[in-house]
């Protein structure tokens, strides 16, 4: 009994020894405990400020000023925190840039370059006299206004929670961030060698010309790597995954080569990456969930434990320099939201928005004033007074952004989003809650089918409705045969979860495959049918009915039949095709509705093609009332239809065409001649064949 109090007892004081290290033993160093501790944090810090109408980013902060150093010691900010710190600010840049829709920022880039500008001049302007104004030399207070200059993302994920990452004030300070943050960090360089006294003509030869070749190498290069990586390995799902992050910090580290700071590498590679991936594809999930959930939590941890608030207490010119920091800091950043805002025409939801994202100082801030603490160009109190700054701007930014951004209107970066609204909600664009039936043999060659049909599904907030038959024509079907459907099902099944689907796998034994895809999709509802297909038809089945004939003739839901000779997340061009007289169908509207949610999802261009026979027949589009914008590439043309589609074909095109008009004649393709004979001259192409049943 003796032994046994003797051994509570020692695991009592290790408890306590595990509980308060701070006062017994230091910040905790095993590796375990280290860990175990962040998790907790950002398990429960989240939830607790979420309670109170607080973000969780705020939790994240402040858990890590309690935990810090500066707090009660139970982590340290050793080399470890700072890697996976570091790692989640440039995941936080990444993810921004991936978020940024190129057609978007060109759209809106004039709001880009006017709010960038402003949002650069007036800080450095209040921020340069202001420090004078205290006792500063005139570098040092250049030096500290382009902290004020520069800003991080901080709330990014408050906005993407909110679902207003496309809103135009949002596309605005995503640009604006990018010529803000570059021009405050050139300033900084610049500064940095003009106090080494080696600011020369050399510096800018370097300089300049670096910058303009790796941007070019970025946002040309990496999409073409991109593409051809996918292409070549598009079915390993780690591959893709490790190309991504591989590829973020390449260009990031390159950034760094040439003396610009990694966040705005990551920035730019985000940019270049976002239009292979599609916005609700499993990759995009992967990233996305990997990024919020563990990196840049471990950032906002990271940015708390910095924090002294002791520092400002004890030191009074720390807490004048903080204080005018601070003041600058709000000012010199909501001036230009408000102007930059009137000036667009936005409501005050979306200028605080703007506001709210552009305060928060942290990442480019701690980089400047890090570099001009070692040079010795700032003392000791201007790097508290940094600290406090970022401290309530860290606060205030996701706090502002997530109680303005809530009003903020969720329409399209483009305005002529109003126009289309009422057109494109007649199809796929604004359906609910989609059933897609989706026959596979075999996923792992048939992955493209499943995404077509997964984004379909995701953006319509409905089930995946994966399907697999067994034909029971010789009578018995063999246990091999049911093990391989279970396997084939459950691929499936993970991939749709891989994407945050609903999914509800159906395996079936029916006297053919038509009739079970027939069958089935009555059974469970079925609202849409997406089938593969091979490109071509035998004399055979032109005569006797292939199964995709037999589905096509007696489908009561829209059938997409698709053929992909690379993978989906190469397109670089939704191609929609179509003759007059299918201008004219019901079912138009439909068809362009949902070319236009392939290419806003696939992050492509969109282009349509009019091929008229006769030069009577000539009727003219009108974008806006197709749900178009003015700028989408609609060309009318007259001729053969094969031929005039076949000649303006490109590589990376997904071709979009709509099933022949009379699918009942015997001894033709049921999706018509023209899909067809595309199809076998273009075997690289992309094609999507759109069938509508008629109605009687």
């Amino acid at each position: 009994m003796t032994n046994f109090w003797q051994q509570l007892q020692m695991w009592g004081d290790r408890a306590r020894e595990f509980l308060t290290p701070s006062v017994f033993a230091g910040p905790i160093t095993d590796p375990v405990p280290v860990f175990l501790t962040i998790m907790a944090i950002m398990l429960v810090a989240p939830l607790l400020f979420e309670r109170v109408r607080l973000p969780g980013i705020v939790g994240l902060i402040l858990a890590g000023v309690v935990v810090g150093s500066y707090g009660i010691g139970v982590l340290e900010r050793d080399s470890t925190i700072i890697l996976l710190g570091t790692v989640g600010l440039l995941f936080l840049m990444f993810m921004a840039g991936l978020e940024t829709s190129l057609d978007d920022l060109k759209y809106n880039a004039d709001k880009a370059v006017i709010f960038g500008i402003a949002t650069f001049i007036v800080p450095m302007a209040l921020g340069t006299v202001a420090m004078l104004a205290i006792g500063y030399g005139f570098l040092a207070a250049i030096l500290v206004a382009s902290c004020f200059a520069s800003h991080t993302l901080l709330a990014l994920p408050v906005a993407t929670k909110l679902g207003i990452m496309r809103t135009q004030a949002v596309t605005a300070t995503l640009g604006a961030t990018l010529i803000t943050n570059v021009l405050a960090l050139l300033v900084l360089a610049v500064v940095v060698q003009a106090h080494q006294g080696s600011l020369s003509l050399g510096f800018w030869l370097f300089l300049i010309p670096a910058l303009t070749i790796y941007t070019f190498a970025t946002l040309w290069g990496v999409p073409k790597i991109g593409r051809w990586f996918f292409r070549r390995f598009g079915h390993d799902e780690g591959a893709e995954f490790t190309f991504v992050v591989a590829t973020l910090f390449v260009v990031s580290y390159a950034a760094e080569l040439i003396d610009i700071e990694p966040i705005v590498g990551a920035f730019l590679a985000g940019i270049a990456i976002t239009q292979l991936i599609p916005q609700l594809s499993p990759l995009m999930n992967r990233i996305q969930f990997i990024g919020n959930t563990l990196f840049v939590p471990f950032f906002l941890i990271s940015v708390g434990m910095l924090i002294n608030p002791r520092l400002l207490v004890s030191d009074p010119r720390s807490l004048l320099v903080a204080g005018v920091m601070i003041v600058v800091a709000l000012v010199a950043k909501f001036v230009p939201a408000w102007g930059s805002g009137k000036l667009f025409g936005f409501q005050s939801s979306g200028i605080m928005v703007m506001f709210g994202l552009s305060v928060a100082q942290a990442a480019s801030t701690l980089a400047a004033i890090t570099v001009a603490f070692q040079i010795q160009l700032v003392d000791q109190a201007t790097v508290n007074g940094t600290v406090a700054m970022i401290l309530v701007t860290c606060i205030a930014s996701p706090w502002v952004t997530s109680r303005w951004g809530q009003g903020v209107k969720v329409e399209a970066a483009n305005p002529t989003s109003k126009g289309r609204t009422k057109q494109v909600q007649q199809g796929f664009a604004a359906a609910q809650n989609l059933r897609v039936l989706v026959p596979v043999a075999n996923p792992s060659t048939e992955d493209n089918l499943l995404h077509l049909a997964l984004i379909l599904t995701k953006k319509t907030a409905g089930t995946l409705l994966p399907l697999h038959i067994l034909p029971d024509k010789q009578g018995t079907i063999a246990p091999e045969a049911k093990i391989q459907q279970s396997q084939l099902l459950a691929t499936a099944e993970t991939i749709a979860h891989a994407a945050v689907t609903a999914v509800e796998p159906i395996g079936r034994i029916d006297d053919s495959v038509d009739k079970g895809i027939l069958r089935s999709a009555l059974e469970r509802d079925a609202n849409l049918i997406v089938c593969g297909w091979k490109g071509f038809s035998t004399y055979r089945e032109n005569f006797f009915g292939s199964a995709i004939d037999n589905v096509i003739r007696r489908a009561t839901v829209p059938v997409l039949i698709a053929r992909f000779a690379q993978p989906i997340e190469n397109t670089h061009r939704v191609f929609l095709a179509i003759a007059d007289i299918e201008k004219s169908a019901s079912t138009f509207g439909q068809t362009v509705s949902l070319a236009k949610s392939l290419a806003d999802e696939l992050k492509a261009s969109l282009q349509l093609l009019q091929v008229t026979a006769s030069p009577r027949k000539h009727t003219s589009f009108n974008p806006e009332e197709l749900g178009l914008s003015p700028d989408t590439q609609i060309q009318q043309v007259r001729g053969n239809f094969i031929g005039r589609v076949s000649k303006m074909l490109q590589q990376d095109d997904l071709l979009i065409l709509t099933a022949g008009t009379h699918p009942e004649i015997i001894g033709l393709p049921a999706l018509g001649v023209a899909p067809e004979a595309i199809a076998r001259s273009h075997p690289e192409i992309s094609i999507i064949v759109i069938h509508f049943p008629q109605r009687s």
